[in-house]
């Protein structure tokens, strides 16, 4: 496993599998203070809940200790470079978990770190979310391979993660979008590769009901992400006939699972009360960042720290 997780193309088949199942153990088992004495850098350009929340909580469980540096405090590319920032936190702390706008903030990070960089968000990307999501779908499902997962919306970070994700372990990918929102190319050349080894099928579409159909999961997101502010009126008109609700569940599979990273816009992109169907894994979906990312913790700091201090 390399030292950075800076997309799931990081990853091969046999990494993902491994980190899963690995998860799904340590979530039954009693933490253990397996990082104590190293330090995790929160390094935030954007707000969250579920990232920061179960990053924090993964260190405190494993006996270790993580350090949140918002926006204002460090100015990252701003007030001081990228470059600057990698050189200076690796002398103080184990490893950096960076919240993003731009995947090439990442890069730099990476490429000046000298302990590991994770993607705990970008615009290209969302690694860890992804990795969380197969868990929930392996917890409930029992495998990855051969099961379809139908992707409701916009070809946004998460939709790429997923994406690579489902094409690396052998998961069929539907995918519906308006025009114009859908996986970029560079992503989806990648994703075909991968998938021609593993065997995934991969179905695009502008059709949500086409994609929905003997689907697996039903996985959706937002419509207007963080930083799309200015362009919410027209993303909303875009994606008006693209919400999951009752009818898109019913063409899929009985016993089908719906899945949301979160936070949800009751009402668009998901029809109201929809979190709280017998058939959504939402919840723990986001209960497995924390499992998931403990096991992610424990690989990449295996290793003593390559910088000394």
């Amino acid at each position: 496993m390399k030292k950075d997780l800076l997309s799931i193309a990081d990853l091969n088949r046999k990494e993902i599998e491994g980190l899963i199942e690995k998860a799904r153990r340590t979530k039954k088992e009693v933490p253990m203070p397996l990082l104590s004495g190293r330090t995790l850098a929160l390094l935030f350009e954007k707000p969250s809940l579920r990232t920061r929340v179960s990053f924090e909580m993964a260190m405190y469980q494993l006996g270790g200790h993580s350090i949140y540096l918002s926006p204002e405090e460090v100015g990252v590319g701003k007030r001081e470079a990228v470059a600057d920032v990698a050189q200076v936190l690796s002398r103080y702390v184990d490893a950096i978990a960076a919240r993003t706008f731009s995947q090439e903030t990442l890069r730099i990070l990476a490429g000046h770190s000298s302990v590991p960089v994770i993607n705990a968000l970008s615009d290209l990307e969302h690694p860890c979310q992804a990795l969380s999501d197969l868990l929930t779908i392996y917890e409930k499902k029992g495998k990855l391979a051969g099961l379809t997962l139908a992707f409701i919306g916009d070809g946004n970070n998460v939709a790429n993660s997923l994406f690579l994700c489902a094409c690396l372990v052998g998961m069929n990918f539907h995918f519906a979008s308006p025009r114009g929102y859908e996986i970029k190319n560079g992503v989806l050349s990648k994703g075909r590769k991968f998938a021609a080894l593993s065997g995934s099928r991969i179905q695009l579409t502008n059709d949500p009901y086409k994609a929905a159909k003997g689907a697996d999961v039903i996985y959706t997101d937002v419509w207007v992400s963080m930083g799309q502010e200015m362009e919410a009126k027209k993303r909303r008109r875009a994606f008006s006939g693209y919400q999951v609700d009752d009818k898109l569940l019913s063409l899929a599979k009985k016993d089908v699972l719906f899945m949301h990273p979160l936070p949800a816009h009751h009402g668009e992109e998901i029809s109201v009360g929809l979190l709280d169907d017998p058939r959504s894994a939402v919840f723990d979906e986001a209960e497995n960042r924390l499992h998931l990312q403990k096991t992610l913790l424990v690989r990449l700091l295996s290793n003593p720290k390559v910088s000394g201090r």
